[in-house]
């Protein structure tokens, strides 16, 4: 049948001439029928098999997930995971400024930059993960959420304050907000060590009133704002003694803390840490916490003697229970073999 193909192939499908013969078409279009005569078959028997192959086929799923193993299951565990909750020195401030900006009260929003995650929560901290591949990145709080920094009757930038320790200082950051078309990190800067500026786009302070800080007042200290604006004016206040007494009408609207409050919070903070330490190291200030971590001692130390003697009550019928069996295995090891001296005796017999 190849052959016959072949033949064909060579001597039928060539382009017929004008100038060709009549007995030389025949021949031709008698060569083509023969080659359909063996073709047909084949490509009926091609189309059968194609048709039976493509019944057969599975769909398959394309998986876009990266692999989890090697680096990429490492650097998963260590940086999508946070094993422990990170830490504040201290409470964040309550909410305080325009109200529209509640809305962000409770959310959170990360931004991937110069190998670090930031991530965001305003009116509560600001966090940093390193994203690398060494044995301890850092992972730590910024800056927690404080007080606002107001210039010229605006809200410019939510002061972030006493975040990781870096040398003798603690971390802040400065989250400028900026109108955009979402929320969204843009940008983060260190113009002085473990100092930070944040740049945080949104559309809630688009708007060109939307930052003013006079209509947020209260009545009463829009009135004290008023009475200070004309003392200023008939030159009755200093520059320096109209920003000292504006100071006081933010403070009581719970814009800024006052400066014995924030000394007040980072020495707490420092008595917190260092009392911390004391108790790691097994020194107490009272004998109040002496008792109560007596106690916890007590209550772990009942919990390991009462697991040791289930362990040992365990080990012991362990014990008794692979003794019987090795008894039993001997009685087996033991009619084992006196079965096979009695079937080599009754074999010697029967040669005898």
């Amino acid at each position: 049948m190849g052959a016959a193909i072949l033949w064909s192939c060579d001597l039928c499908w060539f382009p017929m001439k004008k100038n060709m013969s009549a007995s030389t078409k025949r021949r031709r279009l008698f060569c083509i029928c023969i080659a359909f005569e063996h073709v047909l078959p084949i490509l009926l028997c091609l189309l059968m098999v194609m048709k039976h192959t493509v019944s057969e086929m599975v769909s398959m799923k394309i998986v876009e997930e990266p692999s989890s193993y090697g680096l990429n299951s490492y650097n998963f565990a260590s940086h999508t995971t946070d094993d422990k909750k990170l830490k504040m020195r201290i409470q964040p401030s309550n909410f305080s400024g325009p109200a529209h900006l509640k809305r962000l009260y409770g959310k959170c929003f990360s931004k991937e930059m110069n190998e670090y995650r930031y991530e965001l929560c305003p009116f509560f901290n600001v966090t940093q993960h390193e994203q690398s591949y060494r044995w301890n990145p850092f992972s730590g709080v910024l800056g927690v959420w404080q007080e606002w920094e107001i210039e010229n009757n605006t809200f410019t930038a939510m002061e972030m304050r006493e975040g990781e320790k870096c040398g003798d200082i603690h971390r802040t950051v400065k989250v400028i907000f900026v109108c955009g078309d979402k929320h969204d990190i843009v940008n983060v800067t260190e113009p002085s060590t473990c100092n930070y500026h944040m740049r945080f786009i949104s559309p809630y302070v688009c708007h060109r009133d939307s930052m003013l800080v006079y209509p947020t007042l209260s009545e009463e200290l829009q009135g004290a704002w008023d009475e200070l604006e004309g003392e200023l004016y008939r030159e009755e206040l200093t520059q320096k003694g109209y920003k000292k007494q504006l100071r006081k009408i933010f403070e009581k609207a719970g814009y800024y803390i006052p400066q014995e409050e924030k000394k007040l919070l980072s020495e707490q903070a420092v008595k917190r840490e260092e009392e911390e330490k004391k108790e790691e190291n097994g020194q107490f200030d009272t004998l109040l916490k002496c008792t109560e971590e007596y106690r916890k001692l007590k209550k772990e130390i009942e919990g390991l003697r009462t697991l040791l003697a289930v362990k040992e009550s365990k080990d012991a019928a362990d014990v008794l229970f692979g003794n019987s069996t090795s008894e039993s295995t001997q009685t087996k090891k033991s009619k084992r073999k006196s079965k096979v001296g009695k079937f080599l005796k009754s074999i010697s017999k029967t040669k005898t």
